[in-house]
């Protein structure tokens, strides 16, 4: 298990606090197919899932793995640009482990995107 107690916690926030030295008010996790949301920030600090201790690593195609903190005017986000999922082989203490550090890290708001979709022809994009 990755993302199961306090200590592995722990060590995730602590190594991203020497990197991430303020508070960041709200979060992003972009999924399938958004990761050109990206685009519209300024990047600060980029860290690619797997330095940080105890993350789960995505192994989706299209999901970069790097947790970002931007900026888009006076406003500040930390941005998961790729998520984990629980089909990955992970558990739901893993899947949500990324969610915890960056509520750690002073996150209070999330907004979650998702690429959904249908084989029904009768829905429409």
């Amino acid at each position: 298990m990755i993302g199961g107690d306090e200590a592995t916690l722990t060590q995730a926030y602590s190594f991203l606090r020497q990197r991430i030295p303020f508070r960041v008010p709200t979060g992003i996790i972009l999924g399938s197919g958004l990761g050109q949301v990206r685009d519209a920030f300024k990047i600060r600090t980029s860290v690619p899932y797997g330095e940080i201790p105890n993350f789960p690593v995505s192994t989706v195609q299209g999901h970069r793995g790097y947790l970002l903190v931007a900026e888009h005017g006076n406003r500040r986000v930390m941005i998961m640009d790729g998520r984990i999922h629980r089909y990955e082989g992970y558990s739901f203490e893993d899947v949500t482990f990324p969610v915890r550090v960056m509520y750690r890290l002073g996150v209070r708001r999330m907004i979650v995107t998702n690429a959904a979709g249908s084989i029904s022809q009768n829905l429409k994009p």
